[in-house]
């Protein structure tokens, strides 16, 4: 099978707000999402935007990034400012879960899963930068990402995995042997066994994609693994990347200062869990840009940007499910 081809656009939804970087969907076919000024958002009726409603279920504070349901409602939010927090399904009111690491501030958590026994994983994509300046550990490749977990009832993360090239979007493998995460900077998914012989090993998954991979969507139970493409490949940066430390260095130095506008291109990919693409959807010279996330929704893909105000409604493979 040809998993080549193109992501099919049907409607672009402003939500009154700016950079949805993740979605996810609920049982009801509704969308969540984090916007830049700190709101969590409910999208019901995606289907027809003269219809759409947006509603405010939260407000965090700080500046929300992967989101993650719990079986209750509840919702788990990785906060680039303000750490692990979790959000109450009844009141919105929000709990700090975890805000420290080792006496070092957390910052710059990026996504978020949650096992059944209550374990939760999730990801912190740069000691070095903030996200006002995410493009500079891009370009210096500064390897400082990280997996963290956190045990049920315990407000103390434990650090599982260092040295991540841009730790970004985490999903759990089907059979829950495995979490798969997105290594932004490096163009690859990694996976982390949590069980087997080779549990607490992290190794690569699936290496040279053709973009920069985001956050990851589990499209339930026996879907596939969506992976969100933020941007192409850019060669260039491939060859920085091997170049001495102190050259990176100083070229991050000039990216986080210099103007920036994302790739006219939005993209997705469809994984399964051997690692295979079952689909390459790209659309190249597209208006929707810097594509973070992806989720399925009323039988339609719907997608999340950093950039944008709004999200974008695409057409889903009829067997991608």
């Amino acid at each position: 099978m040809d998993p080549r081809t193109t992501l099919v656009a049907h409607r672009y939804v402003a939500i009154g707000g700016r950079g949805p970087e993740d979605v996810v969907a609920d049982a009801c076919g509704r969308v969540l999402t984090g916007v830049e000024d700190g709101r969590i958002l409910r999208l019901d009726g995606l289907a027809d935007p003269a219809r759409t409603r947006v509603e405010v279920l939260a407000e965090t504070g700080g500046r929300p990034l992967g989101l993650e349901l719990l079986p209750d409602g509840g919702l788990l939010v990785c906060d680039a400012r303000r750490g692990l927090l979790r959000v109450a399904p009844d009141d919105g009111t929000v709990r700090v879960l975890a805000d420290s690491v080792a006496g070092e501030p957390l910052r710059f958590c990026s996504n978020v899963v949650a096992l059944s026994d209550g374990t939760v994983f999730f990801t912190v994509s740069s000691r070095r930068h903030p996200l006002e300046h995410w493009i500079g550990d891009v370009v210096e490749h500064s390897g400082t990402g990280r997996l963290l977990r956190l045990a049920p009832g315990s407000d103390r993360p434990e650090v599982l995995v260092e040295g991540l090239q841009f730790a970004n979007g985490l999903a759990c493998g089907k059979d829950g042997s495995f979490l798969v995460v997105a290594e932004t900077a490096a163009r690859r998914l990694s996976r982390y066994w949590l069980a087997g012989p080779r549990a607490g090993r992290c190794e690569p998954f699936v290496e040279d994609l053709p973009g920069m991979p985001d956050n990851l969507w589990r499209a339930g139970a026996d879907g596939p693994l969506w992976v969100a493409l933020a941007g192409p490949r850019v060669p260039a940066l491939d060859l920085l990347h091997r170049a001495a430390p102190d050259v990176r260095r100083a070229a991050a130095r000039l990216a986080v200062r210099a103007p920036y506008r994302p790739a006219a291109m939005a993209g997705a990919l469809a994984v399964d869990d051997e690692g295979r693409i079952r689909h390459r959807l790209v659309r190249r010279r597209s208006g929707f840009r810097m594509t973070t996330s992806v989720c399925v929704a009323g039988g339609r893909l719907v997608l999340g940007s950093l950039w944008e105000r709004g999200v974008a409604v695409c057409e889903l493979p009829p067997d991608a499910g």
